[in-house]
């Protein structure tokens, strides 16, 4: 049986996002909600777990807790990885904005806006979020937010 033509555009969205195959994060399993109002993809389910949500403004993806958890099993580290201190993990699997100080480790080639994986030292995922500073600047600069947090465990 053919996949559904929704979940292979979804795999190429993701593709070009996430910079590797990911097949796995969109298994034929997956359903596909449509927007009532345009009849354009909106959110991707998978087994009653919301994976992730098509953003109208830019067509990129939105990952949940869920999504991350998956992507996170599908590419290497330290990519799309922003590690934070032990001492502010529970902060941030709360919910709470990862500042600059707080990254111990993060992947050099994040660029503002792009999806992130927050994790602590040991790799557990903390959080999914939106980096608000590059990689390069994560971690160096003293003062200010690094990834604004969109779903937390």
């Amino acid at each position: 049986m053919s996949d559904n033509p929704y979940i292979r555009m979804l795999r190429k969205i993701a593709e070009y996002q996430f910079g590797c195959i990911v097949d796995e994060l969109f298994p034929s399993g997956c359903s596909v909600e449509l927007s009532p109002s345009t009849g354009r993809p909106r959110r991707i389910w998978l087994d009653g777990k919301l994976l992730a949500t098509l953003r109208a403004s830019d067509g990129l993806l939105s990952l949940t807790v869920e999504g991350g958890r998956r992507l996170l099993e599908l590419v290497a580290p330290p990519r799309l990885r922003v590690v934070v201190r032990q001492d502010v993990a529970g902060e941030v699997a709360a919910g709470r904005s990862v500042f600059s100080s707080h990254v111990w480790d993060c992947d050099r080639d994040i660029l503002p806006g792009q999806e992130v994986l927050v994790v602590d030292v040991d790799g557990r995922l903390l959080a999914v979020g939106k980096a608000v500073l590059s990689g390069m600047e994560m971690g160096v600069l003293r003062r200010g937010v690094a990834v604004k947090i969109r779903d937390h465990i």
